[in-house]
Formats: C-alpha cells, sequence, structure tokens
C-alpha cells in the first residue's frame, strides 16, 4: 500500500465554515434514506446560505443499522449541504452490491454530484464509471484511499489508515508497550486490518484478534478471554469507540492500558478520566463537510482540491493534553 504521509491543506475558510454550521446529534439507528434540511435555523442557526442555483448531491455509506459513527458524517455533510444551498439526499446499505445499487439509483435521478465511501472500491467501479460516464462529478470519503482515483474519483477526504495506525503504534511503543492486542470487528475489512497493520510496524509484537462486531457482548466475552489466556498482553486497540466503551471495564479490571481509533461523546469522557489512553481521531465531520462542500465548489466555481491526491482529515491524536478543548464538540456530534 502506497502511503501519502503528508496531509494537504484544508482552507481556513472551510474549516471556520464547518466550526459556525453544526448539524443536529444523534443517537443512532438513523433511516437508511433521507433528505437534509437546505435551510432554517434547525440546519445553520440562522446562517447565510448560498445564492447559487439549488445542487442535488447523493451521499451514499456503508453504514450498518445502529452506527453511530456515521451520524458524525452526517452532521458535517448537512452543515454544508445547508450553507450551500444543496439538497442532500443520504442513503448507506452495509453491502457493495446496495451500495452499488444506490449509486445507480442517484445517477437515474440525475444528481448533481455524487460522495461515496469506498470499503470496497473494486466493487464499486462499474457503478461509479457508469456516474462519471454520465458526466456526474463522484468523490470518495472514508474509505477507499488507495484507489479512490484509480476508479474515477475527482477527489478523496479520509484518513490514511496506514499512517494512523502508525502513529498509535508509535505512541504504544513510546510509553513502554510491547504487546498489544488489536481488536478487528469485521473480518476482512481492508481499512480496518490496515490500521492493525500500522500499529503492527511501530510494535512488531502487535497481535490482533478477530470478534463480531454486531454482537458486544460476543465482542467483551472475546477480549476478556483472550487477555486472560495471556499476560503479556499490555496494551489492547479497538478500532472504534463504541468497541473501547465495550471492553473499557474488561481492559482496565486486568490492568492493561487502552487506545482506540475514533471518538464519540463517551470516549472523550473516558479520556478526561484516565480510563482511555488516547484516541486517534479520523475527523468524521470533516469527512462529510468537506465532501459535500467541495463537489458544491467544483459544481459552482470549478474547483478541486487535493492536487490529485488525498485530503487528509486525521490522523488527529486525542489525549489528555488536548481532551479538554475537544470534549464539547464531541458531545455536540461534531467531533
Amino acid at each position: 500500500m502506497k502511503i501519502r504521509k503528508k496531509a494537504l491543506g484544508i482552507t481556513a475558510a472551510a474549516v471556520a465554515a464547518a466550526l459556525v454550521f453544526t448539524g443536529c446529534s444523534s443517537t443512532g439507528g438513523n433511516q437508511a434514506n433521507s433528505t437534509a434540511p437546505a435551510s432554517g435555523s434547525e440546519a445553520t442557526g440562522g446562517g447565510a446560505v448560498a445564492d447559487t442555483p439549488r445542487l442535488t448531491i447523493a451521499m451514499i455509506t456503508f453504514e450498518a443499522p445502529g452506527d453511530t459513527f456515521w451520524d458524525k458524517v452526517r452532521a458535517g455533510a448537512q452543515a454544508a449541504a445547508a450553507k450551500d444551498n444543496i439538497d442532500l439526499k443520504y442513503s448507506s446499505d452495509p453491502q457493495v452490491a446496495g451500495q452499488s445499487t444506490l449509486i445507480q439509483n442517484a445517477v437515474d435521478s440525475k444528481v448533481d454530484g455524487i460522495a461515496v465511501a469506498m470499503a470496497n472500491p473494486d466493487g464499486l467501479a462499474p457503478a461509479i464509471k457508469v456516474a462519471t460516464d454520465a458526466g456526474i462529478p463522484v468523490v470518495g470519503f472514508n474509505s477507499g484511499i488507495t484507489k479512490a482515483f484509480d476508479i474515477g474519483a475527482l477527489m478523496f477526504f479520509g484518513s490514511d489508515e496506514q499512517l494512523a495506525g502508525e502513529s498509535v503504534g508509535a505512541k504504544i511503543a513510546a510509553a513502554g508497550g510491547k504487546h498489544p492486542l488489536c481488536v478487528i470487528m469485521e473480518q476482512g475489512q481492508i481499512a480496518l486490518e490496515t490500521r492493525c497493520a500500522g500499529v503492527k510496524s511501530a510494535v512488531p509484537a502487535t497481535e490482533n484478534i478477530n470478534v463480531e462486531g454486531t454482537d458486544m457482548p460476543s465482542v467483551v466475552s472475546s477480549v476478556n478471554a483472550k487477555l486472560q489466556q495471556d499476560p503479556s498482553i499490555d496494551w489492547v486497540v479497538t478500532l472504534g469507540a463504541p468497541f473501547a466503551m465495550g471492553v473499557l471495564d474488561t481492559v482496565s479490571g486486568q490492568g492493561r492500558k487502552l487506545a482506540t481509533f475514533d471518538l464519540n461523546k463517551d470516549a472523550a469522557k473516558a479520556i478526561q478520566d484516565g480510563k482511555i489512553e488516547f484516541s486517534v481521531d479520523q475527523q468524521p465531520y470533516l469527512q462529510g463537510y468537506q465532501s459535500v462542500d467541495n463537489l458544491w465548489l467544483y459544481k459552482t466555481n470549478a474547483n478541486v482540491l487535493g492536487g490529485g491526491k488525498p485530503v487528509l482529515t486525521g490522523p488527529s491524536i486525542v489525549d489528555k493534553s488536548n481532551i479538554d478543548a475537544i470534549a464539547g464538540y464531541a458531545a455536540n456530534n461534531t467531533r
């Protein structure tokens, strides 16, 4: 995998807008298809809306029912849509065949742009080609960083998972960690496996464990059994904040240290309380915001951000040194 180790700059104006136009938080379990509010105080807090022509943008993800991670992506996308006078059509399907169908539906609806989270770029390539052949610009975000441009994406917004994993491993090694356990909650998901590979590159004794991410009691039981079996494991690395919270008592109860990828309000509180050592945040709010905002910029001003390379939204380390400044935003569903 080719590693891009230097994040490309995000404009100050875009970041400022992201901070001003915060979307509504949710507790998860969103409907698979929805239309974001594009104006009004609920979406913008009374801010101005662009006077450019009304556009329709489809956002397609692999969100599974109840996966609250995507709430932040949607909040960012909705904020950009509200600012940019965009009718945002959000839809999701955990399966690549369903995602391809959603892309085709967007093409048939003659949307003005498509933003796609590319968990399986090869599987999505034919549908994306249909979109680009129809003259519809496509941007990738969140997943698919190494193949997005090869299959027709105009831009990509997300975190370099290898670099993120290396950052976690380096921080663990600096703290004296020798034998981390990396918990993969979806076997075969390339982004998750890349994260653990990055940890292992910095701490060679890193061991992976595959768990069934849709069954949290089973996750906890599997991690607990592994820790009891192997006392040499000194760190546990989870690949999502809900999983960190799920195994928190088990890990702390056995005297091991815990780090996680991604952030939510509960994980932020646990970092403040010293129960989670740190999080590496890919900033999903920015992924949603930048994807929609930059499609609008492309359609209204022919702007293309990134110079043919991914625009990195992470990794961003969150630990005791900066958590107090971030925790409030995590509670507001924007970090």
